[in-house]
């Protein structure tokens, strides 16, 4: 390729691998279809960690979280590390670099004002017309808190950076926040489940795309460009707006073959992390950690709500998709752009009886799929091997005629996307969790084949494994199994053989999310 490509990349927050409509769920998402027939799909993209900010700092640098050093939600990315990241790259090669959506390299929730432009209070000292640098990128428009929770005001002017300034101060007025929590049909009780009154026209996923599309027409025309989409659905609250949440019928939508838990056949800490007591002296941040990011045992019928809403909101974003391709079209640039979508990390939507997510790594929370459409790589076809969102960096740099600093762990998978074969024989997740969550402090670590799967808790040794091809499900744990006693050998070896350098010390959590 002579010409140096164009990249849209466009992520989702919490989306599993499985939820698209191609890939045998019942979600209509017609935009990421004809993105997946005209491209590559890799069905086994395991992201490096289970939740936010670790998953996405590993994105932006090349790093597993215990190298970048933001092993947990709370951690902010430190800028001088942010600050090698892809997009910094791409900018000294040439690029214009934009990132528009959530960022979450920082956290939002601080105990204390923190100078960063993502920190609930610190936001409040950038300018209006502030839109970086920020961790390498030329341009930025930021959601700054992703998602309101009803029990957990939301941060309004002159707090917050672009999205919450225009929904407050612009368009909504103080009854926004009201009109949102407002439910437009009875429900069933689902936790943090309801049809919202919220204008779609006021919605993140449609500002975000307003702006990256103002963005694409307005930008320099003699550099290539790299625009990262960074959309805050669907995860939690499950708040679809009119008419997206009707779009699923409740009765119809699939639920999980096995939806109850089944903890004493598990590693001690699949139990302790359910029922620990997080660690928290604010009242209001450990509120948020029991009813956040916990939920109780839904029913049936409350488990198709809450999925029906979350496949409405797949499907908001799909049509937000489909514009930006458009667009695209519009502009003469589709046959000169790369463009990839993934998600940070999945949901468990009812596996095993569990929600949302949390330190049980089941592939409903690692494997967050992936497609790439662009020069060079073949409609329709397939990565059959093991893929990594941590190995975006690298990818990006590839295509930019750039390269990632040495330290960086990410590895091109441009080959793999090209139909060359992938780069390697097993990924890695990982997650130092804080007790602040649940009440204990766990270490855990996860090295995944595609078709088998390890998970140690670092500190005591325990462990679980899966025969991914035989047990897609991960019912059967195979840990100290003698029968498997070859696999879990090997395993244990390419556990021991994470690459790159692991810190021995963090800077301590300035927040919790």
């Amino acid at each position: 390729m002579s010409k140096r490509p164009n990249i849209v990349f466009i992520t989702s927050d919490q989306q599993r691998a499985d939820c698209y409509g191609f890939a045998g769920r019942r979600v209509k998402t017609p935009h990421l279809d004809r993105l997946r027939a005209e491209g590559a799909h890799a069905p086994t993209c395991i992201t490096p960690a289970p939740v936010c900010q670790p998953a996405r700092a590993s994105i932006l640098t090349g790093k597993l979280p215990k190298t970048h050093g933001v092993k947990d939600n709370g951690i902010d990315l430190r800028p001088e590390i942010g600050n090698r990241s892809f997009a910094r790259q791409l900018s000294e090669a040439g690029y214009a670099t934009a990132l528009i959506g959530k960022a979450h390299f920082a956290s939002t929730q601080t105990f204390t004002p923190r100078q960063n432009p993502e920190c609930k209070s610190g936001s409040a000292d950038y300018p209006a017309d502030w839109h970086g640098p920020y961790m390498g990128f030329d341009h930025v428009e930021l959601v700054t808190q992703g998602h309101w929770h009803k029990f957990r005001a939301p941060i309004t002017p002159p707090n917050g950076q672009h999205y919450e300034k225009w929904f407050f101060d612009t368009v909504g007025g103080e009854d926004a926040f009201d009109l949102w929590k407002d439910e437009t049909r009875p429900g069933t009780g689902a936790a943090q489940t309801w049809s919202s009154a919220l204008p779609v026209a006021w919605h993140s996923s449609t500002w975000a795309t307003d702006r990256a599309l103002r963005w694409l027409h307005k930008r320099d025309e003699n550099k290539p460009f790299c625009l990262w989409l960074s959309l805050p659905d669907p995860h939690h609250p499950f708040d679809c707006p009119e008419p997206w949440s009707r779009l699923h019928d409740r009765d119809e939508v699939d639920l999980p073959a096995h939806r109850t838990k089944d903890l004493d056949r598990r590693p001690w800490w699949h139990r302790a992390s359910l029922e620990g007591e997080p660690q928290l002296d604010d009242p209001l941040f450990k509120k948020f950690r029991k009813q956040g990011t916990r939920i109780p045992d839904q029913s049936d019928e409350q488990l198709r709500d809450m999925t029906a809403n979350y496949y409405g909101m797949i499907s908001l974003i799909d049509h937000n998709v489909g514009r930006v391709m458009a667009a695209l079209a519009d502009e003469g640039l589709a046959e000169d752009t790369i463009v990839i979508y993934t998600s940070d990390h999945g949901d468990y939507m009812g596996d095993h009886g569990l929600y949302l997510k949390g330190p049980i790594l089941y592939d409903s929370l690692l494997n967050v799929g992936m497609i790439a459409r662009g020069p060079g790589i073949a409609p329709g076809s397939t990565v059959t091997d093991v893929a990594t969102t941590l190995d975006l960096a690298a990818t990006f740099c590839d295509y930019a005629g750039t390269r990632m600093p040495e330290d960086a762990q990410s590895v091109s998978m441009r080959g793999a996307l090209e139909g060359q074969g992938g780069a390697h024989e097993a990924v890695y997740a990982e997650w130092d969790v804080s007790p602040s969550r649940c009440g204990v402090r766990l270490d855990l670590r996860s090295v995944h084949t595609g078709d088998s799967k390890l998970t140690v808790e670092l500190q005591s040794g325990a462990g679980e494994m899966y025969d991914l091809t035989n047990d897609p499900d991960e019912m059967n744990n195979l840990w100290d199994d003698p029968a498997a006693a070859d696999l879990q050998a090997r395993l244990v070896a390419l556990l021991k053989a994470r690459p790159g350098v692991e810190l021995t010390s963090f800077d301590p959590p300035s927040g919790v999310a």
